[in-house]
């Protein structure tokens, strides 16, 4: 019998630790699935191999379960399904909307500042990729790859819109159940990275294949995520991929008003456990009493 319960998921990368901020998130998404009586899984988002350290991924069991939580076993890792990614990249290529790059993130930068200060940037503040090889000779580009120059893979942002050539949107939910139609604006992201060396699916390839996969539903993450659905509903589209419902919660600042992040190392759920905070005090502090 075909289950049809929604299935939502937590999905934090073992890069660091996690903080407060990945508290509330998991917290929201559990709930979230409880009030929906869905499923709740969990994802190790692992493809960043120079970042990920398997010390991490125990914490993330660890922290998780001391706030209280408890998913599906077993978690994902994508790791474990790097030839799920390979095949959808290798889709993409054969629709003509991606192109192999070789140049370094410092040509990369370089190219965009010679371009001047009104050279538009992605919803991250990042000047958007200035087109070095997305016209060049393919002939050429596959040279280079058979002589073994590493090179990452980019989206053809004009390309891929106009092979999708369908309106782009989703439905936004919140916790009262209200749902609304919202625009998808994918050429604010320019030609995005999908692949490279380092990491063999981008963040936004990896996940709209994860969702679909996974057969989740209602992708419940940060409001500073929701710009990236633009360029996943665009992925989806081209991928012929079912579309989720999103909602993107609020996040948790310090008291300066500054987001939480693993890479300003921000005091840890660990370490605040060390310090004798309980698990009820963070749920309490979050609004999950």
């Amino acid at each position: 019998m075909t289950d049809l319960r929604p299935v939502l998921r937590f999905a934090p990368s073992p890069t660091g630790y996690l903080h407060i901020g990945h508290a509330f998130s998991a917290l929201f998404t559990a709930r979230m699935a409880e009030r929906l009586e869905g499923r709740f899984l969990l994802r190790i988002e692992d493809t960043d191999a120079t970042r990920c350290r398997p010390e991490f991924e125990a914490a993330i069991y660890e922290d998780l379960a001391w706030v209280g939580l408890a998913w599906e076993e077993p978690a994902r890792r994508q790791s474990d399904h790097l030839a799920d990614y390979a095949a959808a990249l290798d889709a993409l290529r054969g629709m003509g909307v991606a192109f192999p790059c070789f140049a370094s993130r410092k040509e990369i930068a370089e190219a965009a500042e010679r371009l001047g200060p009104d050279w538009p940037r992605d919803p991250d503040g990042a000047p958007l990729y200035p087109g070095i090889w997305r016209d060049a000779d393919p002939s050429a580009a596959a040279a280079r790859i058979a002589a073994g120059e590493p090179y990452a893979m980019r989206l053809d942002n004009t390309k891929a819109r106009a092979r999708a050539n369908v309106r782009l949107s989703y439905v936004c939910f919140d916790e009262a159940g209200q749902t609304r139609e919202v625009m998808a604006h994918p050429e604010r992201w320019g030609d995005i990275l999908l692949a490279s060396r380092d990491r063999p699916a981008s963040y936004h390839l990896a996940v709209v294949v994860d969702d679909a996969l996974q057969g989740i539903t209602h992708v419940t993450r940060g409001a500073d995520l929701e710009a990236a659905t633009d360029i996943h509903r665009l992925l989806q589209a081209l991928l012929g991929l079912p579309a989720p419902l999103y909602c993107h919660h609020r996040l948790i600042f310090d008291p300066f008003g500054r987001k939480l992040a693993k890479s300003a190392r921000d005091k840890s759920l660990r370490s605040l456990r060390a310090e004798g905070v309980t698990a009820a005090d963070i749920r309490r502090q979050l609004g999950f009493d």
